[in-house]
């Protein structure tokens, strides 16, 4: 039997997320469009606007579960329907249910990790500094410059782990008296805020809050887009403001103030890859191309679909959590894009992204083909 969710709560979960859907959307279709979802498999994001409408909306099945967040519905309506408020409302009634289907059901242990460790990958909250090794980063003191606030995916996966050591030979490099927070640090929440889990958002954010006061924290350094959108766009629901600064933005700033320069040759061609957290959500689309224009010898080309029009890497919204089918995986179409440029690495600067993006290369069988590196990977490289 069908689980509908009654249309009271759904239509107050609507209200309370900003988006009346019930004046705004016209059911124009602009939002099946331009999904990603439809390069793919069939997917109507208008549908469930509809279905959410007039509160019948199936809880039970994984189509609420497949928005990325990617923002390219939102930016585009033209009637200005917040979709991915609306789906994240539906995503913490079924949440309250306890309705998860089977691709979304890991959702659940991460919910316990996140709350009892601090990340949601399992890890121990006391190893989330063993990144650094001997590297001799310092924890944070009122007196520095800036807090490098690594996150989970830098603090504890393999592969991302060489982007946090690459952060931190940079900021040395330059001369920065920086530090971090080790044990102390939390998940952001972004992600687990958008599969519906408030509550466990709320307890990060606070703790998280909490500790930058205690430490003095004015400015935080962040190398995912997703710690950027949330500490600069929706910790101030807390009332709270603090200076928040991407790595791509910092890197320009050193460049430009001479404090870093790269000076070896790199002969590549490369290609660079948007994050949907970086540039749709918050318009930094500039500052990464700069810092790659001044590497000596890089040649860098654009995909299709770049900039506000960037193709999403799948991971947004939660969606790095769970089963995504190799034959529905948009990170595969946007490798294939730049190997068809001819590039020799993708680049980007997000952990989702690269993650993703190291899977579809295997996939896709381009191992010594094309390489994924982060920026600052590059910028590491050169100096």
């Amino acid at each position: 039997m069908e689980t509908v969710a009654p249309f009271i709560e759904i239509v107050d979960e609507i209200k309370a997320a900003g988006g009346d859907a019930f004046k705004l959307c016209y059911q124009c279709g602009k939002c099946d469009v331009v999904c990603p979802w439809n390069r793919v498999r069939n997917f109507s994001i208008r549908k469930i606007i509809r279905e959410a409408t007039f509160g019948l909306t199936e809880i039970e099945g994984e189509d609420i579960w497949r928005c990325t967040t990617c923002g390219n519905c939102p930016s585009q309506c033209p009637r200005g329907v917040t979709q991915i408020e609306i789906g994240v409302s539906l995503r913490r009634l079924a949440s309250e249910y306890g309705v998860f289907p089977e691709s979304v059901r890991a959702v659940r242990t991460i919910r316990g990790s996140l709350t009892n460790e601090g990340n949601p990958l399992s890890e121990d909250r006391a190893k989330r500094a063993d990144w650094a090794g001997d590297l001799s980063v310092k924890p944070f003191t009122e007196d520095m410059d800036i807090l490098y606030f690594v996150g989970c995916y830098l603090s504890y996966d393999p592969r991302m782990k060489k982007v946090a050591v690459a952060t931190a030979n940079i900021l040395k490099k330059a001369g920065i008296n920086f530090g971090i927070l080790g044990s102390k640090e939390n998940c952001c929440g972004e992600s687990i805020r958008k599969t519906g889990g408030e509550d466990v958002f709320r307890t990060l954010a606070k703790e998280n809050i909490k500790t930058f006061i205690d430490n003095g924290v004015k400015r935080i350094l962040v190398s995912s887009p997703h710690c950027y959108h949330t500490f600069k766009n929706e910790y101030p629901e807390f009332m709270v403001n603090f200076e928040i600064v991407h790595i791509s933005q910092y890197l320009s700033e050193l460049i430009r103030d001479g404090r870093l320069r790269p000076t070896k040759e790199y002969g590549k061609k490369v290609t660079y890859h948007d994050p949907c957290y970086l540039g749709r959500h918050n318009g930094i689309y500039d500052e990464p191309r700069e810092v790659l224009r001044q590497v000596p010898g890089l040649e860098l080309v654009e995909m299709p679909d770049a900039r506000e029009n960037s193709l999403c890497c799948g991971g947004g919204g939660g969606r790095i959590w769970m089963e995504t089918p190799k034959e529905e995986r948009f990170s595969d179409l946007r490798v294939a894009q730049a190997k068809e440029l001819g590039a020799e690495e993708l680049v980007t600067s997000c952990p989702y992204c690269i993650t993703n993006f190291e899977e579809s290369r295997l996939n896709l069988e381009l191992d010594g083909v094309l390489a994924i590196k982060d920026i600052t990977e590059i910028i590491q490289e050169v100096l």
